[in-house]
C-alpha cells in the first residue's frame, strides 16, 4: 500500500513537467489538465496570484445612451490598433476582468491617472482566484479598454499606459 502513493506521486510530477513542457513549447501562460479526481493546473509568469475575499459583482445593464450623447472618459475606447500601441497591456489569461476591488468601491484606475510601475490596474478572475493586472511602467492611463465584470480572451488589450 505504501508504495502506490508514491508511484502516484511520481506520476503527478512526472505529468506536470510534461505540462510545463507545453507550456514552454506553445508558449502559453497557463494549462490545466483533468483526469478522474486528479486536477492539475500549471501557469507560468511573474503575475502575484491573490485569492479574493469578496464575492464577484453582479452584472447590472447599463441604460441605453442616446446615438448623439458622447460617451464618458472612462467608458472603454476604441480597440483597433491597440496592440501596436507601446504601452499596451495584454490579458495574460482568461477569465473575467474586474476595473475595481469590489463592487461597491471605486474603480482602481480611470483615463488620465498616473500610475507607477507595480499598480494594479485591474484584477482577472480565473478559476475562483484574482489575478493583479499591474502597470509594467510609470505614466498616465491613456485608454481602458475593457468594461468592469468583461470577459477578456488571452492577448485582449485591457489598457494603455502612456
Amino acid at each position: 500500500m505504501a508504495s502506490t502513493p508514491k508511484k502516484t506521486a511520481s506520476t503527478d510530477t512526472k505529468l506536470v513537467r510534461e505540462l510545463a513542457k507545453i507550456l514552454n513549447d506553445t508558449g502559453l501562460t497557463e494549462i490545466e489538465m483533468e483526469k478522474g479526481s486528479l486536477k492539475i493546473r500549471v501557469a507560468k509568469g511573474g503575475g502575484q496570484i491573490v485569492q479574493a475575499m469578496a464575492a464577484a459583482p453582479a452584472p447590472v445593464a447599463a441604460p441605453a445612451a442616446p446615438a448623439a450623447q458622447s460617451q464618458p472618459a472612462s467608458a472603454p475606447a476604441p480597440k483597433k490598433d491597440a496592440g501596436a500601441h507601446p504601452g499596451a497591456a495584454k490579458s495574460p489569461m482568461v477569465g473575467t476582468v474586474y476595473t475595481r476591488p469590489s463592487p461597491d468601491a471605486d474603480s482602481f484606475v480611470k483615463v488620465g491617472d498616473k500610475v507607477k510601475e507595480g499598480d494594479t490596474i485591474v484584477l482577472i478572475e480565473a478559476m475562483k482566484t484574482f489575478n493583479p493586472i499591474t502597470a509594467t511602467k510609470s505614466g498616465k492611463i491613456e485608454a481602458i479598454l475593457v468594461e468592469d465584470a468583461q470577459p477578456v480572451e488571452f492577448g485582449e488589450v485591457l489598457f494603455i499606459i502612456a
